[in-house]
C-alpha cells in the first residue's frame, strides 16, 4: 500500500485527483517512476536484477567478498565436519525433555512428517545458521565496504552527482505528528530488540520458511531504515524529518523491509541480497527523489 492510501485528504492535488487528472500534471520523467512507487516491492526486485546482471555492480563486489568468502566456506567445512556428532547428540537430548518448545515429536514436524530423522533435520538447521554466522564473521567488514559501493555505483548508474540530492520537501498539506519514542522503545528498535525477537523465534527457526516470515514482519520497518541510512544523510534529514517522512509512507517502508527482510533472512545466500537490497533501496531512494524535486517546483512557481 502505497502513502496515498494513508491520507488522502491531506495529499497534494497530484495523489488526490483522479488517475487521469493526475497522470496528466505529473512531468513525462515521473510517469515511471510515480508508477514504480505505487508498489515499492518492486525494488526489492529490480537490485537482485541488476546486481545479477550489471557487471558494475556484480564484479567489484565479488572482488571485495572473494576472500572472505572462501575463508568462511572452509572455516564453515571444518567446523561442521568437526562438531556435527556432538551437536546432534546435543539436539537430540534437548528435542527429548522439551518437544511442547520445538514441535518436535516421534517422527513428525508441528504434525509433518519428514522423510529422515528429525535429529538430523533439526541439527542441519542449527548448522546451516552457524555457517551462515561463521561466512558472515569472515565477510563483515568487506560486506559493509561492498554495500556502501552498491549504493554509490548504483546511484552512479542513475548519472547523478552529489547535489542531485536537495533539502527535504514536505509533500503533505497536513503533515502527520510523530510522537516521540520513549527510551525502551529506542532500545527494542535497535539491537536489543533484535536479539528480544530473535530469542522468540528461536523455535520457529526448526521450521526455515515460518521463521523467516514472521521474523521479516518484525525487522521490516527497522530493515528499510537502515536501508535508506544513505539517503537520509544524502538529503541532511532530520530525525524528526525522518520520523514524519516515514510515517507518511509507513506501509510503502513496511512491505518494502519485509520483502527486504525476507531475502535477507535466508541461510547463506541471504547475505547477498543483503548487497542486492541496497541497490533496489537506492533505486527506491532515486524515484523518491525525483519526486521531491517536482514538489519543490511547485513551491517555487
Amino acid at each position: 500500500m502505497s502513502a496515498v492510501g494513508d491520507d488522502p485528504e491531506a495529499q497534494d492535488a497530484l495523489f488526490s485527483v483522479p488517475d487521469s487528472e493526475a497522470k496528466s500534471s505529473v512531468p513525462a520523467e515521473l510517469e515511471r517512476a510515480t508508477f514504480r512507487l505505487g508498489f515499492p516491492p518492486s525494488y526489492v526486485i529490480v537490485g537482485v536484477y541488476r546486481l545479477f546482471t550489471d557487471k558494475a555492480l556484480y564484479q567489484p563486489v565479488w572482488a571485495k567478498c572473494k576472500h572472505g568468502t572462501q575463508r568462511g566456506v572452509i572455516a564453515s567445512l571444518i567446523w561442521s565436519a568437526l562438531t556435527f556428532g556432538i551437536q546432534r547428540k546435543f539436539v537430540r537430548y534437548f528435542m527429548a525433555n522439551s518437544p511442547r518448545v520445538t514441535g518436535l515429536s516421534g517422527d513428525t514436524l508441528f504434525g509433518y512428517q519428514i522423510p529422515f530423522s528429525l535429529y538430523t533435520y533439526a541439527t542441519a538447521v542449527l548448522m546451516v545458521s552457524q555457517v551462515t554466522f561463521i561466512i558472515r564473521f569472515f565477510l563483515s567488514r568487506n560486506m559493509h565496504i561492498a554495500r556502501d559501493r552498491a549504493w554509490e555505483q548504483t546511484v552512479a548508474s542513475r548519472g547523478k552527482g552529489p547535489d542531485f540530492w536537495r533539502p527535504y520537501v514536505e509533500e503533505w498539506t497536513n503533515p502527520p505528528v510523530v510522537k516521540k519514542t520513549s527510551f525502551i522503545q529506542r532500545r527494542l528498535n535497535g539491537g536489543l530488540g533484535a536479539m528480544v525477537v530473535k530469542l522468540m523465534l528461536l523455535p520457529f527457526d526448526l521450521v526455515p520458511p515460518v521463521g523467516i516470515v514472521i521474523a521479516a514482519w518484525f525487522k521490516g520497518l527497522r530493515t528499510a531504515r537502515i536501508l535508506h541510512r544513505r539517503y537520509f544523510e544524502a538529503k541532511k534529514m532530520t530525525p524528526e524529518e525522518i520520523a514524519i517522512f516515514m510515517e507518511e509512507r509507513k506501509w510503502d517502508y513496511r512491505i518494502f523491509g519485509f520483502t527486504a527482510a525476507i531475502l535477507e533472512g535466508l541461510p547463506i545466500i541471504g547475505l547477498v541480497f543483503t548487497i542486492s537490497n541496497r541497490v533496489g533501496a537506492a533505486m527506491w531512494a532515486h524515484d523518491l527523489e525525483k519526486r521531491q524535486h517536482f514538489y519543490a517546483s511547485k513551491k517555487e512557481t
